[in-house]
């Protein structure tokens, strides 16, 4: 892991044919009692969590924390009731009327100098941070260091797609939790777990299994991301 960052897990669940969406890309509720559950629980262990504004649009809502062992966990370790929800987004075109921005969670943009222009002066979001590079993109590396400044060590990453490709690309991710749905959705444009150009086989992330386990009709499949040094 890079110094000076969080620790980072992605949690995705995903159809058989490794689909996180229908080609509609339509908000992804195929998961079932089981996977909310185990998602909740991530969200717990968790710090902050990060998504993309598409991921955002999608559903309109971020999921909270409930569960009431969960709240006591938080609470005995002096964390805040639920993490701090953070929007990553270069244009941050985001509706101000949907129902994320009424919830009950700290909400923080992660965007560019462009980006944060709208919301700069207006009381949705707690904090608006820039972090950008001198090509105009988000500084994704020294945003996870002013985190790490803010006492954010464990970082859920919870989609989509572009995002989870960025972070694997910078080799920023540490860990990975899958849910395969028992359902096939195909479709040539219906998005995956990992979006952008992709990886060479003799280049793409290797990745070590840690757990499996299958509630009914589900497999959670836990993997842990092998670093260089480990794979020679």
């Amino acid at each position: 892991m890079m110094e000076h960052r969080p620790h980072t897990t992605v949690v995705l669940a995903m159809s058989a044919d490794g689909k996180i969406a229908d080609v509609s890309r339509s908000p992804a509720r195929f998961g079932s009692v089981a996977d909310k559950a185990h998602l909740e629980k991530q969200i717990a262990a968790s710090d902050a969590v990060l998504f993309g504004a598409g991921t955002l649009r999608a559903y309109g809502t971020t999921m909270t924390i409930s569960k009431p062992i969960l709240l006591q966990q938080r609470t005995i370790v002096n964390k805040h009731p639920q993490p701090v929800h953070i929007v990553i987004s270069h244009s941050a075109n985001l509706n101000p009327d949907i129902k994320f921005f009424q919830q009950p969670v700290r909400r923080w943009l992660l965007t560019t100098s462009l980006g944060s222009d709208f919301w700069q002066k207006r009381s949705e979001f707690e904090q608006v941070l820039v972090f950008e590079t001198p090509t105009g993109e988000i500084d994704i590396l020294a945003a996870l260091k002013y985190l790490t400044s803010l006492q954010i060590h464990r970082l859920a990453i919870l989609g989509g797609g572009q995002l989870v490709a960025s972070f694997l690309e910078s080799d920023l991710i540490d860990e990975i939790w899958l849910t395969i749905c028992p359902l096939i959705l195909g479709g040539n444009t219906a998005p995956s777990p990992v979006a952008g150009t992709g990886f060479l086989s003799n280049l793409a992330p290797k990745l070590q299994l840690l757990e499996v386990s299958m509630v009914e009709q589900e497999v959670f499949l836990h993997y842990r991301l092998q670093k260089d040094a480990e794979i020679d």
